[in-house]
């Protein structure tokens, strides 16, 4: 099913948050043209793997102000949804803002903060402003979760949403994203009632153990049946009722050491089939062979690989 076919996206964005939006949209159909300067997005220096992952499959123009300074507004105002990522006031400077444009555009900005907010920021700031940083600090998340849940994510739904009413009343709308916002509103729940760190480290039954050839394990058994017949299989029936003990780190240690026996495959094979809560930590080569997961079928396009198409398109 492509049920967004027909449906025209400008990405003006740049690095992670707008790719990754128009990424979803065009795995839904939409067709996606990066407009880009003579420079290009720096993503493809920066993170070529990144930008092989998000721009295959869309279009790329290079919009030179200087010697062509009417075709990223026209490529615009043809398009169904814009997407941008500049700073307050840059988009109206170039007249690309949701004014210049037809009012049937669902445009959409993502920002760090807010729309009238002039900080500048990355993911980790954005996720330390959200209070998501706390229980783990220093330690880094494995992924961007601003960019991408804050940002990309919440851009799409905010703009699927807005070409349903655009289906009703024939009006676009002016989205306003804030990362830091909504990445706040992933943890914002223990605000009414789970201050305890539950899921970030503070129960032994929560956690990743090291296994005796280095790898480790992901132990989440937290209904006690599951709990029950983890603590049968390792042979610690013992540790049954201790579950939600007060002391926490006793309990963890006690798992620590025996996780410590065995190599992570002993305990794969051992877990296999049985009604427990226990994984891999897995390299991303093997999630992508167990998954089955299909590797990029082709390269992102080169940088204005399609400006002439799009160029005499509008002057004819």
């Amino acid at each position: 099913m492509e049920p967004l076919a027909g449906i025209l996206v400008a990405d003006l964005t740049r690095y992670l948050p707008g790719p990754f939006a128009s990424r979803e949209l065009l795995e839904r159909g939409a067709r996606v043209v990066r407009v880009e300067t003579p420079d290009g997005d720096p993503l493809r220096d920066v993170a070529p793997g990144w930008d092989a992952a998000l721009n295959a499959g869309k279009e790329s123009v290079v919009w030179d102000l200087e010697r062509d300074p009417q075709l990223g507004r026209a490529l615009c105002a043809r398009a169904d949804v814009v997407l941008e990522g500049f700073r307050h006031g840059v988009a109206e400077r170039l007249g690309i803002g949701p004014r210049d444009l037809p009012s049937s555009v669902v445009y959409c900005s993502i920002t760090g903060f807010g729309a009238d907010d002039r900080r500048a920021g990355h993911d980790l700031n954005y996720e330390g402003w959200a209070g998501l940083l706390t229980d783990t600090s220093p330690a880094l998340p494995p992924i961007p979760i601003a960019d991408i849940a804050g940002g990309a994510l919440y851009a799409v739904v905010e703009i699927l949403g807005a070409l349903l009413e655009r289906e009703r009343t024939g009006h676009g709308t002016h989205i306003t994203v804030s990362m830091t916002h909504n990445a706040h509103r992933l943890a914002a729940h223990r605000l009414h009632g789970e201050p305890e760190r539950t899921l970030t480290g503070a129960l032994a039954c929560y956690r990743m153990y090291e296994t005796a050839d280095g790898r480790f394990l992901t132990i989440t058994p937290v209904e006690p049946k599951f709990w029950r017949r983890l603590c049968e299989l390792i042979g610690r029936d013992d540790l049954v009722e201790r579950q939600y003990e007060a002391e926490q780190e006793a309990l963890a240690g006690e798992l620590a050491g025996v996780f410590r026996t065995r190599p992570l495959d002993e305990w794969l094979e051992l877990f296999d089939g049985e009604d427990v809560m226990a994984g891999p930590v897995a390299t991303l080569g093997e999630a992508a062979q167990w998954l089955d997961i299909e590797q990029l079928a082709a390269p992102p396009p080169l940088l204005g690989e399609h400006t002439d198409v799009w160029r005499a398109s509008f002057e004819g």
